[in-house]
């Protein structure tokens, strides 16, 4: 129930129970910002995860806001128990963390088709007609062309690389998403996120991974880094990020990708030297092996998001500086 004041009078204003949303994966580091995000809108927000990554804490001051039903997207009964019909589905549910792709390849794998595959079923089941995909700038593996459009031909470049299951099972993602939607959604949207950071995201990923060892290093003291420290990134800030999601979210086009990112690049050594000057120390950069399969460059072209309104507010320079404050 909402409270509006009209005149001197406060009335009441009943939810639109036709915007009921489900979003699956909601108290990971970006699902939780798209529930928030949602909550504000005066969305009738469920979420679904098992907070086997996420973390319900990242949800507590909305919490009174929204329903939270904990459970596997691959376990089908836990997922069908869920009360009610949704307008739109917002699926997230996923493994992220670059070391998961290497140690965790058939989960990943398992829970990118069977965990999707359950959840377009029951969108079926629940009438669902507006369905929005996560994907990831993964599906892009060593594009061809730098900025990296949506049009980029996807690939697997090595089946027997475990790195390419997270990507891989994007791409298995995609596609079985499209052909399904086009049977039984109205409207059916993929979004692809590239680097996003903010505070209290998962310590897997370069930046976390970073703050956490200036936490606790001395000056002029070797600061590893993986692979030549020559390549390069494009990073988008969690705030800078909803605002793109908000654009694809309201205009968004049925049966169109969209990245979701930044064209502002850096190179991981440069990375380790701005945050090295935030937290006021020198450093000595050692440079160990790189992950096998990890793409030397990854920067999004972002004119189609760009035609829908957005813009980059937050340099990396001043969100840097916000999520080390």
């Amino acid at each position: 129930m909402v409270y509006l004041w009209i005149g001197n009078n406060m009335v009441k204003k009943k939810r639109n129970l036709k915007n009921k949303i489900l979003v699956t994966g909601g108290s990971g580091f970006i699902g939780s910002a798209i529930v928030k995000y949602l909550v504000k809108k005066d969305y009738d927000v469920t979420v679904f995860d098992n907070n086997s990554r996420g973390k319900i804490s990242r949800l507590k001051e909305i919490k009174k806001n929204i329903k939270f039903v904990k459970g596997d997207i691959r376990d089908k009964k836990r997922l069908v128990s869920i009360k009610g019909n949704f307008d739109t589905v917002i699926h997230l549910a996923y493994v992220n963390g670059t070391k998961f792709f290497y140690s965790k390849p058939f989960e990943i794998l398992d829970i990118a088709v069977n965990g999707l595959i359950n959840i377009l079923e029951f969108s079926k089941k629940k009438r669902v007609k507006n369905f929005y995909l996560a994907s990831s700038s993964e599906v892009y593996q060593n594009p061809f062309k730098i900025p990296t459009d949506e049009k980029e031909m996807l690939k697997i470049p090595d089946i027997h690389n475990p790195r390419y299951s997270y990507g891989g099972g994007k791409i298995i993602s995609e596609l079985y998403g499209t052909y399904f939607a086009k049977k039984f959604f109205k409207k059916f949207i993929i979004f692809r996120p590239h680097n996003v950071y903010g505070k209290d995201m998962g310590n897997d990923h370069v930046i976390p991974e970073f703050i956490k060892k200036f936490k606790t290093l001395k000056n002029n003291k070797n600061f590893k880094i993986h692979g030549s420290g020559n390549e390069v990134r494009s990073f988008i800030y969690i705030e800078d990020f909803i605002s793109g999601f908000d654009k694809i979210f309201r205009k968004g086009k049925n049966l169109e990708i969209y990245n979701i990112g930044t064209t502002e690049k850096i190179k991981i050594s440069s990375l380790a030297r701005l945050m090295a000057k935030n937290f006021k120390k020198k450093i000595l950069l050692k440079k160990i092996k790189i992950f096998t399969g990890s793409p030397n460059i990854r920067s999004p072209n972002i004119l189609k998001i760009k035609k829908l309104g957005f813009k980059q507010n937050i340099s990396l320079k001043d969100g840097i500086k916000k999520i080390i404050k």
